[in-house]
């Protein structure tokens, strides 16, 4: 909240807008959804996007590792391979849940570590075989280590439709933010019409749905964004891989991991 006002009455009445949206809550919902109003209503009380600047500071500090990065992903012996993990790396930076990130490490981590559920033949066996996929971004600065994925998928000849937040919530990326950091110069990228967090179809405008029925292979960056498709997939006859970072006790109890652990995973 102090990334949006240094206003004591104003934290305040944002306090209890919070917590007002907190008894409300629907805990059948997955934390994604109760989420998304708590943040719409802290946006509507600021009247503004408290995370708009840490956003394109850290497009900018992502940016700066890009070229070198970039270089690992051409020198590599499976350039695909790299770029997905440097993906679920960038998946680190998220000031809706830290309030510090160790990129440098988590970068060498993903680089030298086992995943903790690692589908990447899938994944690659999907990628070869798929002329188009929709790709699910996450977080401002996040989506350089998107791009480099991306690059690579545009350089097998795959058509690749990017997708961003059609308004601001938490760092999630927007337009501006792939602008700033020149993936629409990489591939098509389009908004989803929405501000929530992960990817609720229920509140996502019928163009958008029927863009993202229409694909056979997603590629879904980000917790939130699992949290919300986890049920899409084989049986609607997608494609779908998660590549994110689990970052709660929930999640990772879910999936038997350690909080922190580094995920590939197919539905």
């Amino acid at each position: 909240m102090r990334l949006g006002t240094r206003d004591g009455s104003l934290q305040a009445e944002v306090i209890k807008g919070v917590l007002d949206e907190i008894k409300a809550t629907d805990m059948s919902q997955p934390p994604a959804y109760s989420t998304t109003f708590l943040h719409r209503k802290i946006r509507h009380l600021l009247g503004k996007d408290p995370f708009k600047e840490i956003k394109s500071e850290y497009n900018q500090i992502a940016l700066g590792l890009y070229p070198e990065l970039k270089k690992t992903v051409e020198n590599s012996k499976d350039p695909l391979w790299t770029a997905a993990r440097l993906a679920i790396a960038g998946n680190v930076i998220d000031f809706g849940i830290f309030t510090s990130v160790d990129i440098i490490g988590t970068i060498e981590k993903a680089l030298h570590n086992p995943l903790t559920v690692d589908a990447y033949a899938s994944f690659k066996d999907a990628s070869d075989e798929s002329p188009e996929m929709l790709y699910l971004l996450d977080n401002a600065g996040e989506i350089v280590f998107d791009r480099l994925l991306i690059e690579v998928l545009t350089g097998m000849g795959k058509k690749v439709t990017a997708v961003v937040k059609g308004e601001p919530v938490l760092n999630d990326s927007t337009m501006d933010d792939a602008r700033e950091v020149g993936l629409t110069e990489v591939c098509e990228v389009i908004d989803n019409g929405s501000d929530c967090i992960g990817t609720i179809l229920e509140f996502t405008p019928p163009e958008f749905n029927r863009i993202f029925e229409s694909s056979g292979f997603i590629i879904s960056k980000g917790q939130g964004n699992f949290e919300t498709l986890w049920d899409t997939g084989s049986a609607d006859g997608k494609e779908v891989f998660f590549l994110f970072q689990s970052k709660c006790d929930v999640v990772s109890k879910e999936l038997g991991a350690s909080k922190g652990s580094m995920l590939l995973i197919k539905a």
